[in-house]
């Protein structure tokens, strides 16, 4: 009998070379990225009388820079035209093409106040020296991982993208925001106003945009249209999940006023509050899971052994352990679960 293949998700769908209209007077280019359970990234380009801004503009590295470079020549967008840069959190696959384009253009660079890459910069973004924030590899050419929350290690991100990440560290123009946002602040992009919305929960530093005028919001990695995006934000607050909670209803409230959401990943989708809403219910399932996988084991069990209930044998790993323990903090928190820690383990029962 022949295996079903499941159709792959949106996000998941290798880059496009078409470039697209995608609201008014917002341009949408996919560019290549590989990562998992992703196949590109969406940048956008807007043009002002002044030249254009573009949001996330992809990888580091030399290959990605050509391929941005090939869609903005496709799009009719002059490089030395690029006057403004919107990154929309600290994961690499948004942020790795800024510093080169600032390099190359003077372009300015914004993100949210709290902007900070975990494994070269301290939480709060304050600069540190190079070589305590990106260590040389070991003798094996490979780094090791930050201890985590609930014990064990997290795995540093590949060799390859550490080399590139580690070259960029060393240029004067690495990934340092020029203008950072709080919430509510306004910038003028396109001829128009954008309402900056913090979103915490996938990282720290999430930042969507809204444009009250047309009713376009730019929901980064917050709000996707197939999938749940990682909850990554599991070394400052007490409460992750419902961190993540919490900036899913505050964008769920501009629902009435969203004509057009424009997603980092996939395609474009207009009902923000109903796949917000969708979102949570996924999670408020996982918390049920975790719930009848503890009752059924009948002991204290590690975040690693709980993530096997919630993850397939094949999404097991750092990312997996995790969201598994933003989710048993949060039954922890509300009263449901009880933790100890065995040889430097934390241990959970779910009542």
């Amino acid at each position: 009998m022949t295996a079903l293949v499941r159709p792959p998700k949106q996000e998941q769908l290798p880059a496009r070379e078409e470039i697209d209209e995608v609201a008014p007077g917002v341009v949408r280019m996919q560019l290549v990225i590989d990562m998992p359970g992703l196949g590109h990234v969406n940048c956008y380009a807007m043009e002002d009388a002044n030249g254009f801004a573009l949001i996330d503009p992809g990888l580091p590295g030399p290959a990605s820079w050509q391929n941005l470079t090939t869609r903005l020549r496709a799009a009719g967008i002059p490089l030395a035209r690029i006057h403004t840069v919107i990154v929309t959190h600290s994961h690499p696959d948004h942020f790795g093409g800024a510093s080169q384009l600032r390099a190359e253009t003077g372009a300015r660079i914004v993100s949210h106040r709290k902007f900070a890459v975990r494994w070269l910069q301290n939480h709060d973004g304050d600069d540190r020296d190079i070589e305590d924030r990106f260590p040389e590899p070991d003798s094996e050419g490979t780094w090791a991982g930050a201890a985590t929350p609930w014990g064990g290690e997290s795995p540093a991100p590949p060799a390859e993208r550490m080399l590139e990440m580690r070259a960029m560290a060393h240029s004067p123009m690495f990934m340092r925001p020029t203008e950072r946002l709080d919430e509510a602040d306004v910038i003028s992009l396109a001829r128009r106003d954008w309402v900056a919305i913090h979103t915490p929960g996938h990282t720290a530093d999430c930042l969507c945009l809204f444009d009250p005028e047309h009713g376009v919001m730019f929901s980064g990695d917050h709000v996707l249209p197939t999938i749940t995006p990682h909850i990554g934000d599991t070394r400052g607050p007490a409460d992750p999940l419902k961190e993540f909670f919490d900036s899913l209803d505050k964008v769920a409230t501009y629902g009435d006023q969203t004509t057009v959401v424009l997603p980092a990943h996939g395609d474009v989708f207009s009902d923000i509050a109903g796949r917000a809403e969708a979102i949570k219910r996924h999670h408020v399932e996982r918390l049920g899971v975790l719930r009848e996988a503890s009752h059924a084991l009948g002991r204290p069990a590690s975040v690693m052994e709980m993530s096997t209930h919630l993850f397939s044998p094949r999404a097991q790993g750092p990312m997996a352990d995790s969201e598994t323990y933003a989710h048993l903090e949060h039954l922890r928190l509300l009263g449901e679960a009880d933790v100890e820690r065995v040889d430097g383990l934390l241990h959970y029962v779910v009542r």
